[in-house]
């Protein structure tokens, strides 16, 4: 098969990035880089709004186009652009869009983009709901970060989320995982064939010049997507927990919280006497993240990896998280910070790293090399662009493989889009 010089490409996204406001937004803007140095032709598109933080994808030279759910006008546009690949970001799109693809542009790559699952994201949220139901305890949470993987797949089989998630992952021709450990959960438990995935975590570069050192620095930091239900979780178990501890053993220390869209009820958290410093937005989440002294990521579930940690490492800024935190993130490699369970082990060990210089300057080097092993964006973005390639070349043999997403494709997507053309049909009724 021979492939065309200039490659068409549609992303359908569920938002319009922000990639200075959440990791994801950040995968899809990398992902897009990628594209626009193979000189491919791109139009991004979503049903969202545009969110206060949209990045300039027209800057870039790529397209953007509005679409509608539900609305025949999607087939008019899809057939007009008939793209080479078209992109998911995020499952719900491939379910609302996926049918009109496949009717308009068979022919066409069709990739998804999940960020991370969010069904296993979903599930673990309930765990933590259920522990804390029956178990007040706000210290000790090994038991929630201890299951394996039968156990996670346990955890999220039943879920209605996780069988529309596992499904369009199925009716995909390709999908990018960004943590190792959804893979594994993806291939051994719920039997994906490893043709059908490929890892693609955050690609970054390693920064140009040396990170600043030890006491050109102080406070500690948090950041995160108020928005992103982790994160919230975290700022609470700070709060509550975690940063009276610290405070009871370093009584001048301050914690800076920053992030997007800051609700009413995470401002109230705000207690200048107490350190504790609700600050909203970072403009440059970079800079402040290289002034702090010290990272604090107290995640107690999620899924993917974190966004967060990778700028810390960007920062050369150490880090202490959870076992959930540092997931699919550093192998073998030692984690350039501090790993715990608890939350008197995660207050010692902040303390710790913020008070001993050897130790922290080693943890800073180890977030260099960590990036460099396995980080490096041109090394992933060398190889999505080869599995690509692959993957449209032999596009016939690969679907001929993947019996059950043509299956669920001929049964499921035919109910979508029914529910879909009847949806707009009863729009046109009002």
């Amino acid at each position: 098969m021979t492939l065309p010089s200039t490659t068409k490409v549609l992303v359908i996204g569920y938002v319009w990035p922000e990639p200075r406001s959440s990791a994801a937004s950040g995968h899809v803007m990398q992902i897009l880089e990628t594209f626009l140095e193979q000189g491919w032709d791109i139009t991004f598109s979503s049903p969202a709004g545009p969110g206060e933080h949209k990045a300039d994808l027209s800057a870039l030279g790529i397209r953007e186009v509005p679409i509608e759910l539900n609305n025949s006008s999607f087939d008019t546009f899809i057939s007009a652009l008939a793209p080479d690949i078209v992109l998911f970001d995020q499952f719900m799109m491939e379910e609302q869009f996926g049918w009109r693809v496949e009717k308009h542009c068979a022919a066409a790559l069709r990739v998804l983009e999940t960020s991370d699952l969010q069904s296993l994201r979903h599930a673990r949220h309930q765990r933590l709901k259920d522990r804390l139901k029956v178990n007040q305890d706000q210290d000790d949470f090994t038991d929630l970060f201890a299951p394996g993987l039968r156990e996670e797949f346990e955890l999220m089989a039943d879920t209605d989320l996780a069988k529309r998630e596992i499904a369009a992952l199925y009716r995909c021709d390709l999908n990018l995982i960004i943590s190792p450990t959804e893979i594994k959960l993806l291939v051994e438990q719920f039997g994906l064939s490893p043709e059908l995935l490929h890892w693609c975590p955050l690609m970054v570069d390693r920064p140009g010049l040396e990170p600043s050192g030890y006491t050109e620095r102080e406070h500690f930091l948090s950041i995160g997507n108020f928005r992103h239900a982790p994160n919230w979780d975290a700022v609470l178990w700070l709060k509550t927990t975690i940063w009276p501890l610290i405070r009871a053993q370093l009584p001048a220390a301050q914690l800076h919280v920053y992030g997007a869209y800051t609700p009413p009820k995470a401002s109230a958290l705000h207690n200048a006497a107490q350190g504790f410093h609700i600050m909203n937005r970072a403009e440059d989440a970079l800079q402040v993240m290289s002034a702090a002294r010290v990272c604090l990521a107290p995640l107690r579930f999620g899924a993917g990896i974190k966004g967060k940690l990778i700028d810390a490492m960007l920062c050369g800024t150490p880090s202490v998280t959870t076992p959930v935190g540092t997931e699919g993130m550093h192998d073998n490699h030692p984690w350039p910070g501090a790993v715990v369970s608890t939350a008197h082990q995660f207050a010692e060990q902040a303390v710790q790293l913020y008070n001993d210089q050897l130790r922290w300057q080693q943890a800073q080097q180890w977030s260099l090399e960590l990036l460099e092993q396995r980080y490096q964006r041109t090394t992933h973005a060398a190889a999505l662009i080869e599995r690509i390639h692959a993957c449209r070349q032999l596009l016939p043999q690969l679907r001929k493989n993947n019996f059950t997403g043509s299956m669920l494709r001929h049964h499921t997507l035919k109910s979508t889009q029914y529910m879909a053309q009847w949806i707009e049909e009863k729009k046109r009724d009002k």
